[in-house]
C-alpha cells in the first residue's frame, strides 16, 4: 500500500527551502506572469494560424516533398495525356444551345376528327307501332360531324436555308393530317411532307413559304425570299461514350425548345420502337443517351458541345429512367442529299429475307459458322428470295449464308442491312456466300427499294 504525503503525517519532513515565505511568493509570481503572458500572445490575431502554418511548412519540408511520395509510376500522367478543357462545361452548353436553338422547330399536327355525343337509341324503333320503355333504350355514341383540331406535336430541325426540316417518320406519317412548323422566333408556317425514309424512322418536310399570304397592296414579286437558319451538321462516326450531348425539342408537345443535358451512354444499339397507330420499326446502330427525351421530343436534334447535330432523337425506353435513343446524323445525311438532288429518298434493295446468325441460330439450324446472314423463308410463308429481285437475278438461294459484302464481314454488331444502306441502287457489289459448306463469290447489281 502506497503512503500518500500528508502534512498531518509526523513521519514526513518538509524541505527547509519551501519553508521560506519569500521563495514561495516568488514562485507563485513567476507562474502567474507566465500564464498571463501566454494568454495575451495566444489571443493575438493570426498567432494560432501562424503557428499551424509554420508547423505544416516545417513538416512538409521534411516529409511531403513530391520526389519522396510513394507514387507508383503507372499512375503518373504525362503532360500530353492529360485532358485540358479550354472552355468551361457550363459555357459550352450555353454556347451550343444558342447556336442550335434557332434551327429547332416544333411540328404541330392538325386534322378533322369526328365529334361524338351520347344518345339513347330505341332498339325496336323500326317496328311500326311499338315503342320501347325508356329503361330498355340503349345509350351509344353518335357522330355529329367533325371538328378541325390539333391532335399531336413533335420536333424537327432546319437543314437548309430554303426550309427543309428533318424529323421522325412517325411524327408526320398521317397522310390525312396537316402540318404546321413553329419556328424558334414564334412564327408559324404551313409545311408539306417531302419524303418518308422507307427504312429508317426519318422524314423530311418542306416549309411552304409560297403559301404565305402576300401583304395587302404589295406585289408578290417584291416580297423578299424567306431564309431560315440551318443547323450545323456534325459527324456521328467520331462520337464517344461519355461525350457530353444536349437534346432540344418540343417536350410533351407543350414546351418548345426544351433543353436537356447528358452524355452518350451507348453506341451501336439495336432497338424495337413502337408508337401510336401500330407504328413499329427495328432501329440499328442507334445512339443511347441519358439526356431526357420525352414525348414531343421526337425528331429534335441531339447536339454535341460544339453546337453540331450528331443525332435525331427518336425513342425512349418505356418503364426506364434516362434511357433515350437517337438515330446517328450520318444515316440521315444521305436522305438530305437525295432530297436536295432528286426530291425523293431511295434505298438499294437486295431482295432476301434473312436472320442474323448467333450461337442459338447456329445450333438450331446446324450451321458451321457463328456469324453472317442466313437466308430463310418466314414462318408465315414469306419467301426467302423475292421474285424479280437483285438476289434472284444473281442466283442466291434459300439457306445460303452471306458472310461478306464487298469484303466487309457481316457480324453480330454489323448487320447486312446496315452495310447495304451505304450503297445506292444500281451499284455492283460482291457477296461472299457459304453454300453446302463451300464459299462462293457472287456479283449482284442492287435494285431499288
Amino acid at each position: 500500500m502506497y503512503d500518500l504525503p500528508s502534512i498531518n503525517n509526523p513521519k514526513q519532513k518538509i524541505s527547509p527551502i519551501f519553508q521560506n515565505k519569500i521563495f514561495q511568493i516568488l514562485v507563485i509570481a513567476i507562474v502567474f506572469f507566465a500564464v498571463v503572458f501566454y494568454c495575451i500572445e495566444f489571443l493575438q490575431t493570426g498567432y494560432l494560424h501562424n503557428q499551424v502554418d509554420f508547423f505544416v511548412k516545417g513538416v512538409g519540408s521534411r516529409f511531403l516533398q513530391p520526389q519522396e511520395l510513394p507514387i507508383a509510376p503507372s499512375i503518373i500522367l504525362e503532360p500530353e495525356t492529360k485532358y485540358i478543357s479550354n472552355i468551361s462545361y457550363e459555357q459550352a452548353v450555353i454556347d451550343s444551345v444558342a447556336s442550335a436553338s434557332p434551327s429547332v422547330v416544333s411540328i404541330m399536327i392538325s386534322k378533322n376528327v369526328p365529334v361524338y355525343e351520347q344518345q339513347f337509341v330505341d332498339p325496336f324503333g323500326d317496328i311500326p307501332g311499338f315503342e320501347s320503355p325508356f329503361e330498355l333504350q340503349i345509350q351509344q355514341k353518335v357522330q355529329k360531324g367533325t371538328k378541325y383540331q390539333e391532335i399531336g406535336a413533335g420536333s424537327g430541325f432546319i437543314v437548309s436555308e430554303d426550309g427543309l426540316v428533318l424529323t421522325n417518320k412517325h411524327v408526320v406519317s398521317d397522310k390525312t393530317a396537316d402540318y404546321t412548323v413553329l419556328t424558334n422566333d414564334g412564327k408559324k408556317y404551313p409545311a408539306k411532307v417531302s419524303a418518308l425514309d422507307p427504312v429508317q424512322d426519318l422524314a423530311i418536310i418542306k416549309i411552304q413559304v409560297d403559301k404565305l399570304p402576300v401583304p395587302a397592296g404589295q406585289n408578290p414579286a417584291d416580297v423578299p425570299v424567306v431564309r431560315f437558319p440551318s443547323i450545323k451538321i456534325g459527324n456521328s462516326d467520331g462520337i464517344q461514350i461519355g461525350q457530353g450531348v444536349i437534346a432540344i425539342g418540343n417536350a410533351l408537345g407543350q414546351f418548345s425548345n426544351t433543353v436537356s443535358v447528358g452524355v452518350v451512354s451507348g453506341l451501336g444499339r439495336t432497338v424495337s420502337a413502337s408508337g401510336s397507330k401500330g407504328f413499329s420499326e427495328t432501329l440499328e446502330g442507334i445512339i443511347q443517351t441519358d439526356a431526357a427525351i420525352n414525348l414531343g421530343n421526337s425528331g429534335g436534334p441531339l447536339v454535341n458541345l460544339k453546337g453540331e447535330v450528331i443525332g435525331v432523337n427518336t425513342a425512349m425506353a418505356d418503364g426506364a429512367q434516362s434511357i433515350g435513343f437517337a438515330i446517328p446524323i450520318n444515316i440521315a445525311k444521305k436522305d438530305i442529299e437525295q432530297i436536295i438532288k432528286t426530291n425523293k429518298i431511295v434505298y438499294p434493295f437486295l431482295g432476301v429475307r434473312y436472320i442474323s446468325i448467333d450461337e442459338k441460330v447456329k445450333e438450331k439450324y446446324g450451321l458451321s459458322v457463328d456469324q453472317g446472314a442466313f437466308i430463310l423463308k418466314g414462318d408465315d410463308g414469306e419467301p426467302a428470295i423475292i421474285k424479280g429481285s437483285a438476289a434472284e437475278k444473281a442466283g442466291l438461294k434459300e439457306k445460303d449464308v452471306v458472310l461478306e459484302l464487298n469484303g466487309e464481314k457481316i457480324t453480330k454488331s454489323i448487320s447486312m442491312q446496315q452495310i447495304i444502306t451505304r450503297y445506292d441502287p444500281q451499284d455492283r457489289i460482291t457477296l461472299k456466300i457459304l453454300r453446302n459448306n463451300q464459299e462462293l463469290d457472287m456479283e449482284v447489281v442492287l435494285g431499288e427499294r
